[in-house]
Parts: structure tokens; sequence; C-alpha cells
């Protein structure tokens, strides 16, 4: 059990190494067998295979084409429903994200759970997925929460799509992966991963507006995404120097509108508050008689 714990702990953390396989420092242990070949190779703008099919919670059969829909992106997080500690990890902090989201599951994203296990079925999926619901305080996730099951070539289709690496270890029993939730476009394409077990609100909420090419979200949201970069070791979108130079443009914009605006209000004002004429008021110094009251 502590050789298992310390395996798992070293997947957790290598996760956050994006595209790169778990790795442990110089003068550690050799990487255990273990965890050889596993993690993610990021192939982002890379198509999902729609037409693959799967197994819902409910025992029908669907293709992953069934739930993409014009300008909703799609979270996908792949595990497995029996899996004791990473999986749980991840998903738990999906529905914190969730629960701190501010866009609404099923009008401006779904999310796909699907298992790699070609050996768990509906039923299990039913399970999980009420175990979800419940800890998400929002009623549209009935909905738009989905939980698949399928067989391996399907699976296979789906991890090979998005370099998802993965393995059984059988003297341990369980599958070692990464941990990572995906962002797909509405027409299926990779748009980002998100490393770890923790999503903060605000990073999830700009991969989905990023997603979703600026079709859901706020003006504010579109406008951070052109002045922030998401920091995948970081875990959250950051500024670049870039986006320091725009935000500092927008400001000076600003502020220079808010002046001048202010200086023309002043001069109508001021030309306002008298009606004689400026060639009148220079009159009585040229001729040097007194002016003429009006």
């Amino acid at each position: 059990m502590v050789r298992l714990a310390f395996i798992f702990c070293l997947a957790l953390a290598g996760t956050f190494a994006r595209g790169a396989d778990v790795t442990v420092p110089e003068r550690a242990e050799p990487t255990p067998p273990e965890l050889r070949d596993i993690g993610i190779d990021e192939k982002l703008n890379a198509p999902l295979p729609l037409d693959t099919r799967f197994v819902d919670e409910a025992g029908k059969e669907v293709a992953l084409r069934d739930y993409f829909h014009k300008d909703r992106p799609v979270v996908l997080q792949l595990s497995y429903f029996g899996c004791p500690m990473l999986c749980s990890l991840v998903s738990n902090g999906l529905v914190e994200s969730l629960n701190n989201l501010t866009l609404t599951m099923g009008k401006d994203f779904e999310v796909i759970n699907l298992s790699f296990d070609p050996n768990e079925g509906a039923a299990l999926a039913a399970r999980k997925k009420q175990s979800f619901l419940d800890a998400y305080n929002r009623p549209a996730g009935a909905e738009a929460w989905h939980f698949l099951t399928g067989k391996p070539e399907a699976i296979k289709a789906v991890t090979e799509a998005v370099g998802f690496r993965y393995k059984w270890v059988e003297n341990v029993h369980q599958f070692s992966h990464p941990a990572a939730l995906i962002l797909l476009t509405p027409d299926g394409k990779v748009s980002r991963y998100l490393y770890g077990v923790n999503y903060e609100a605000k990073t999830l909420r700009l991969s989905l507006v990023e997603a979703s090419q600026g079709k859901v979200g706020s003006s504010v949201d579109k406008f951070l995404l052109t002045c922030f970069h998401y920091d995948a070791y970081a875990g959250k979108y950051t500024a670049t120097a870039m986006g320091i130079m725009r935000v500092a443009g927008v400001l000076t914009v600003i502020v220079l509108a808010t002046v001048i605006t202010f200086l023309v209000r002043r001069e109508k004002r001021g030309t306002g508050a008298s009606p004689v004429s400026s060639s009148e008021r220079l009159m009585p110094q040229i001729t040097g008689e007194a002016p003429v009251p009006h």
C-alpha cells in the first residue's frame, strides 16, 4: 500500500508537466514501471472522432457527436468510474469549479466523463453520475453532464486523438493515468488542457470562452483573452507583455477621452456664461471708452 500511494502521488505531481512523461528528480529512484509511458501529448486543434459510439448512463447507445452543439464547448474528463483515488480528485475539483462558475451547464457548455475501462458499464456510470449530481448544486447537470462507457476500440480512438496515455497495472489492479481536463470546441477539436486536480473557476471560465471562440461569456471575458495567455505550468491565465500594453493603451484612451470631454464641457459653459462677443470685450481697450452696458 505504501508503494501504491507513492506511485499515485508521483502520477498526480507529474501531470502538471505539459506534454511530458511523469519524471522524478535526478537524485530520486528511477521512475517506477507503473508510471512509464504515462502522460499527455498535447494535440491542440486535433479533431475528436465524433462518430465513435458509446453507451450512456441510461444504457442508450450514443455518438460523441450527440453532445456537440453550435457555440457550445465541451469539457471532457477521461477517467474510470472504479478509480479509488485520482479520478475522484479530478471530478471533485471539477465539481467545485462548476459550482463557482457563472456560466451555465447545458446552456453555455456540456460535460462528458468518459471511462477508459472497457469493463465498466451503464449501471456503474449511472451511480457515478448521481454521486456528482448530488455535489453539483444546479439542476441543469442532469441533462448536460454525460457519463459514457464503451468498447476498447472506441476508447482507444478518443484517447489517441487527444494524446492521453494510460495503462493497466496488473500488480495493483488499477489504471495508471494522468490527471487533466480537456476543453473541446463546439465542432469537436481540442482547445485546451487543464492539468491537476484543482481548477480555478476563472481559469475554467476563460478556457470555455476560448474554446467557444468567444461565443459564450461576457465582453470582459473576451477582452481578457486578448490580454492574457494560458500558462500550463502555472495552471492559469497570466498577463503577457503585449497584454499589459493593450491594457495600458485602453486605459490611456479612456483617460484622454475623459479629459477631452471635461475640457469641451467647461469651454461650453464658459462661452454660454456671457453673450458679449470677444470683439465687444476688446473694444473699450482700443477706443479708451467705457463699455456700453447691455
